[in-house]
């Protein structure tokens, strides 16, 4: 997760000044919001709760997922930065759908308490 908000970041440095505060806010807020809404729903002591901001840590995903490809269609991005967005989005869906059958598997009679896991 980390690493998609460090490229994200770094790829929308150069994108069109009238995008400030349009597709490059969107962009980096939605790779922060995956993030941070995870964190947060780790830290969570109630089933619900922390579904409920995995489910979040999704969506900003998703959103951000449709920005990237935005970005490529009006050729903000190059192809190798896109397929590079690409694959670490893929990374964290594969993590974030893990992690949620993990959760719900230990929060309904599976082994013990959360794992350490680096994001």
């Amino acid at each position: 997760m980390h690493q998609l908000v460090l490229k994200v970041y770094e790829y929308t440095k150069d994108f069109p000044s009238e995008e400030k505060f349009g597709l490059t806010s969107d962009m980096r807020r939605a790779a922060r919001s995956i993030k941070a809404n995870f964190v947060e729903g780790y830290k969570r002591k109630g089933y619900k709760d922390a579904m409920n901001f995995f489910n979040r840590s999704d969506a900003s995903l998703e959103e951000l997922e449709d920005h990237t490809l935005i970005a490529l269609d009006l050729k903000y991005l190059p192809k190798a930065y896109f397929d590079e967005l690409e694959n670490l989005e893929r990374e964290v869906a594969i993590f974030l759908d893990r992690w949620q059958k993990e959760y719900h598997e230990r929060s309904n009679g599976g082994p013990g308490a959360h794992a350490h896991v680096r994001t």
